[in-house]
């Protein structure tokens, strides 16, 4: 009769083997469930670190933009005021006779002198002349055309008559060329 002490000494070791390989496996379960969630937390957390790290690169690239741009251009009001004081120079220095600069020449070198400093002061600022000829072809991106006749010998598109220079403050402009245009058709 010893036989079925020892069936049922190893129904229980079995059974109580099946217990223990069903709370491992459930363990196993669980620490795999966690393991998921751990690796799902850590890819969401990468996938934020990666966002806030390229808008850092991008708020720094912007700012950087912004810098050289007020840097390059915030003058540019200072300086679209300056341009009817180059114009007014220019003009008084296009207008005097032989006979007057011989009368005051300390005026007129004054008046030049003046002129040429402040050429110098916008060159240093990046700001440079655009100055066509008359027999230039008309360029809408740096002249601005004030009026259109027909001259004689003359093609169509081309400056017949110069108003006012124009300006640029590095790539941008400042203020158009005025001029005049030839409108033959010929």
């Amino acid at each position: 009769m010893a036989e079925p002490k020892e069936d049922s000494f190893l129904d229980d070791i079995e059974e109580a083997a099946a217990e223990e390989h069903e709370a491992l496996t459930e363990d196993f379960s669980d620490e795999a469930a966690e393991i998921d969630a751990l690796r799902a937390e850590r890819d969401a957390l990468r996938d934020k670190f990666m966002r806030a790290l390229a808008d850092a690169e991008n708020a720094r690239k912007r700012s950087d933009k912004d810098r050289r741009e007020a840097e390059n251009y915030g003058g540019s009001k200072l300086a679209r005021d300056m341009l009817p004081v180059h114009d007014n120079l220019k003009r008084a220095l296009d207008t005097v006779t032989e006979e007057q600069r011989a009368g005051s020449v300390a005026l007129f070198e004054g008046i030049e002198l003046t002129l040429r400093e402040l050429l110098n002061v916008f060159s240093k600022h990046g700001i440079t002349v655009i100055d066509p000829q008359v027999g230039d072809r008309f360029d809408p991106q740096h002249h601005e055309a004030m009026f259109e006749a027909p001259l004689p010998g003359t093609k169509a598109g081309e400056i017949i008559q110069v108003s006012a220079q124009g300006f640029m403050l590095h790539d941008r402009i400042l203020r158009p060329a005025q001029v005049g245009v030839s409108s033959n058709r010929g």
